[in-house]
């Protein structure tokens, strides 16, 4: 069976997590299923250990095929990580007539140019978004297609990365037995799934709190205009819960987790949480204050670099909606609160169903999936974009023995317009892998 079947691949630094979802007839997003996987190979969002991390994007891609009943070829897949940067650039192009309108192949050429700008060494752009354009001396136009003039010039915000990291998911997907479709800065994916129309254009911050990684996406007017990406995330907390209380690390993420607060007046201090000890040790009592002073103290630190990003975007006073937090972060309790106090703006939690209208359970439209919901609507976006380029997957009755071990790769039947340079870049390393191989 042929269908618009998109699959987001969500390579994070505590799991990594696999959906499947396709459009529906209104225009909104149907989840198939999703599979998990503890992630023990990334490091605040950079693959650290290639055979760690294939093995667990296999197994969050089996339980995905098992429960969608999709045979997972091509993927979507998300970056993120401190090596990421953005800039702002302004290009020009000169049209021969000037009575001619202007089509889409100008701002595809425009576009194009922009790939071509020289980069430091081993760094190569991933995303060139189109802010605002300008037609001779008109400025501030969104749309410029269907105008004259003879000059055309563009705002863009650019985002690039290292070419190992970029290399190291392209290498652990390939190994996977899949294939990359599409690569997308993680905010922007989690921007598409847990931020409205209109929060987009009154002017919003977004605030991905994940396990490695806090990234964050500004959009006013409805374009994007400033990204970021804070190696600090929920990892370091649950680090310094296990120090502080001297615990181990598993039942310090517990302990964040089930009683964790990000306010700790708003805890009494006679609660108690009793630890069990180790062998033949006394069980361990902590108090759930003492435990929130711990991560209040260190997502304050965190909130802070987030407000010093938000001011350093110059649009901090332009930001009507405020804030949205969303990713593992902020499912702690009295996160809103704590972000308002710090921040001194609005803020609210953001769950990643502004666009989707089944899902299979709660549980995948819960914060910590918007990044992988976001891949999901980005895909099925850019499917509809590259003129009706879909992601081709087969519905099996079974999942195959050794489903785990391998799962065959396919390509698209129709490749993307060259101005998709995302997939451009990936084809460059796989031509690179095949020629390592020979």
């Amino acid at each position: 069976m042929n269908s618009d079947l998109v699959v987001g691949l969500d390579i994070g630094t505590t799991k990594i997590a696999c959906l499947v979802g396709r459009r529906t007839e209104n225009g909104k997003i149907e989840l198939l299923g999703i599979g998990k996987s503890e992630s023990v190979g990334v490091s605040r969002g950079v693959v650290a250990n290639i055979e760690k991390t294939v093995a667990s994007i296999k197994a969050a891609v089996a339980e995905a095929s098992e429960k969608s009943g999709v045979n997972i070829k091509l993927v979507n897949v998300g970056i993120a990580g401190q090596h990421i940067k953005s800039l702002q650039y302004n290009g020009m192009r000169t049209r021969k007539n000037s009575e001619d309108e202007i089509t889409q192949a100008d701002i595809d050429a425009l576009i194009e140019d922009m790939y071509n700008l020289a980069m430091l060494p081993g760094e190569e752009i991933i995303h060139v978004l189109p802010q605002e354009y300008t037609v001779d001396a008109e400025a501030g136009i969104k749309e410029p297609i269907g105008m004259c003039g003879a000059r055309l010039q563009a705002n863009f915000h650019i985002i690039t990365g290292q070419m190992t990291a970029i290399r190291n998911i392209y290498k652990c997907v390939t190994k996977a037995g899949l294939e990359v479709d599409q690569l997308t800065l993680e905010p922007l994916a989690s921007s598409a799934a847990a931020l409205t129309a209109e929060e987009k254009e009154a002017g919003i911050a977004l605030i991905d709190i994940g396990g490695g990684t806090t990234d964050i996406a500004i959009f006013q007017e409805g374009i994007i205009r400033h990204t970021a990406v804070i190696p600090f995330g929920g990892n370091i907390i649950t680090e310094d819960i296990k120090q502080g209380c001297t615990i181990m690390k598993n039942q310090a993420e517990l302990l964040k987790v089930k009683f964790g607060s990000a306010l700790a007046v708003e805890n009494k201090e006679t609660d108690i949480v009793v630890i069990p000890g180790l062998k033949g040790r006394e069980p361990k009592e902590i108090s759930i204050r003492n435990l929130a002073h711990i991560i209040e103290a260190r997502m304050t630190e965190i909130l802070e670099h987030v407000h010093y990003e938000i001011k350093n975007s110059g649009f901090e006073k332009q930001l009507i909606g405020g804030i949205v937090i969303t990713g593992g972060g902020a499912q702690l309790k009295h996160m809103k609160q704590l972000v308002e106090y710090v921040t001194g703006m609005s803020c609210r939690v953001g769950y990643p169903n502004e666009h989707v209208s089944k899902a299979p359970s709660e549980d995948m439209l819960m914060p910590t999936l918007s990044t992988g919901v976001g891949l999901v609507i980005n895909g099925l976006e850019k499917g509809s974009k590259y003129e009706g380029k879909v992601i081709e997957a087969e519905i099996t009755d079974t999942v195959e023995p050794e489903i785990e071990e391998q799962i065959e790769p396919k390509a698209p039947e129709k490749a993307p317009k060259a101005k998709d340079r995302g997939v451009g870049f990936l084809q460059r390393f796989k031509e690179f892998f095949e020629t390592e191989e020979e």
